[in-house]
């Protein structure tokens, strides 16, 4: 698969072992408490990334499908821990909202303003992907300022 803004080609090559294929002997726990841990790691606050990284780290949980058989935004979702904005969403809005801070102070930096129109280019296909799959409300719409406040709070 190509890379959208550049024209080098990924790697698409998934390299995650099968279901199948692994065992759980690494597994130390039940699934109710690594259920129990997700929530408590959800109510300090951590987002989705970090909290499979600590499970995988400190709990010896490698793949939390492979541990639960359901994925880790579900597994959230059922524990009452969904966000309004999906988190890579509220990603790729912390960062346009950098790049125009950044902007505002040097007016003449052209990289960033290429990086920043790259950027709100990818907010809005995902905002179209989140409207229509319903994460999104259908009148959703990316205004910066808005934003700024959003992520401010």
């Amino acid at each position: 698969m190509a890379r959208m803004h550049t024209g080098k080609h990924g790697k698409a090559k998934s390299r995650k072992p099968d279901e199948a294929s692994v065992t759980a002997e690494g597994l130390d726990r039940g699934s109710s408490e690594i259920v129990k841990e997700i929530s408590e790691y959800a109510r300090q606050g951590m987002h989705q990334a970090r909290i499979g990284q600590m499970l995988k780290e400190k709990h010896n949980v490698p793949y939390i499908k492979h541990a639960l058989g359901k994925r880790l935004g579900t597994v959230l979702e059922e524990s009452g821990f969904k966000k309004e904005i999906p988190q890579d969403m509220l990603d790729l809005l912390t960062r346009a909202i950098k790049l125009r801070r950044h902007i505002e102070r040097n007016h003449n930096d052209i990289h960033n303003k290429t990086s920043l129109h790259r950027c709100e280019a990818k907010i809005w296909r995902l905002s179209n992907y989140y409207k229509e799959t319903g994460k999104l409300p259908a009148d959703w719409k990316y205004d910066p300022e808005k934003v700024a406040l959003i992520i401010k709070s």
